[in-house]
């Protein structure tokens, strides 16, 4: 599976994201109203209040806002594979997204170079892309798939590629590393807990070393994709 994937041409990412602000009370009158109709569906499925439903707002990429993203990719050094990992993360989103651009705009820029994500299509992907926007910041090629065509579109996804065309399967990173017997991700914190951590602990840190941790985690399920052994402890260096 993928014998034609360079894994030397993927850059590996991950993002975490919270609200906005921190309560719903916090928003704007015509914030609040455009939450109550963005969340109508499911809070009313699942009867919750408007602050109770604001919970969520960190998913949608209108009410929320990222707080990090962690890269990583591999590379081969005296035969030795390993795999680097660095991560842009703060409090100032716009500063955040505009060194994650520098970085796609000067080393992945080419035909030849692949973004991946677990659900990426889905979500760490269009939302980095509506946060720029919503930043004032360009979209940086590798991002921007205004205008092309399917198979010019650079994008891996592991949970797209484990689906095999079957568009109702819906597969978390976590139930894939334990089948694949990887290092679950997911030892601390998990992503329901994100916003706590950031607006109650403020422990940007906390949320640093989760988010690396994915990353790790989509790598070495390209790896299991690709039937090679997986990364040891030693072969991932934080740069």
């Amino acid at each position: 599976m993928l014998d034609h994937v360079d894994l030397n041409s993927i850059l590996f990412l991950d993002i975490e994201t919270v609200s906005g602000v921190h309560h719903f009370e916090e928003l704007d009158d015509d914030f609040r109203e455009l939450w109550a109709l963005k969340s109508k569906f499911f809070r009313e499925k699942e009867e919750l209040t408007l602050e109770e439903s604001y919970e969520r707002a960190g998913i949608y990429a209108e009410f929320g806002k990222i707080v990090c993203i962690s890269v990583g990719y591999f590379h081969y050094t005296a035969g030795r594979r390993i795999f680097r990992v660095t991560s842009f993360y703060g409090n100032d989103e716009s500063e955040l997204l505009q060194r994650f651009s520098n970085l796609l705009n000067s080393h992945f820029s080419s035909p030849a170079h692949l973004l991946c994500a677990h659900n990426g299509k889905e979500f760490d992907f269009p939302y980095i892309c509506r946060r720029l926007l919503i930043n004032g910041l360009s979209i940086p090629t590798i991002l921007n798939i205004a205008g092309k065509k399917p198979w010019e579109v650079r994008h891996l996804d592991t949970m797209e590629l484990w689906k095999f065309g079957d568009y109702k399967h819906y597969t978390s990173i976590k139930l894939l590393t334990k089948i694949f017997g990887i290092p679950t991700p997911k030892d601390d914190i998990d992503g329901s807990q994100v916003g706590r951590v950031y607006w109650e602990d403020g422990d940007l840190e906390r949320i640093e070393r989760y988010c690396k941790k994915d990353v790790v985690a989509v790598a070495q399920l390209m790896l299991r994709y690709q039937g090679m052994d997986l990364l040891g402890e030693d072969d991932v260096v934080e740069v």
